[in-house]
């Protein structure tokens, strides 16, 4: 059984990056922390595209059947 439904634990890495300082990094270590939250970015909707996928097709192969 997935757990998807059931909500996250507080305290995850996006929160506590969230609300970290930023003062002492230098403009060449914000652009790295941009790029690497960028690629993550991607990663993430990547992951979401492909269960959305899955879930339609779970979600069509299930699904009650009208008119027959």
């Amino acid at each position: 059984m997935e757990d998807d439904d059931l909500p996250r634990p507080r305290g995850d890495a996006a929160g506590k990056l969230a609300g970290e300082d930023l003062g002492p990094y230098s403009q060449d270590e914000l652009s790295q922390r941009i790029r690497l939250l960028q690629l993550e970015i991607a990663r993430v909707e990547q992951h979401r595209s492909r269960a959305d996928k899955h879930r339609a097709a779970a979600d069509a192969l299930f699904s009650p059947k009208s008119g027959t």
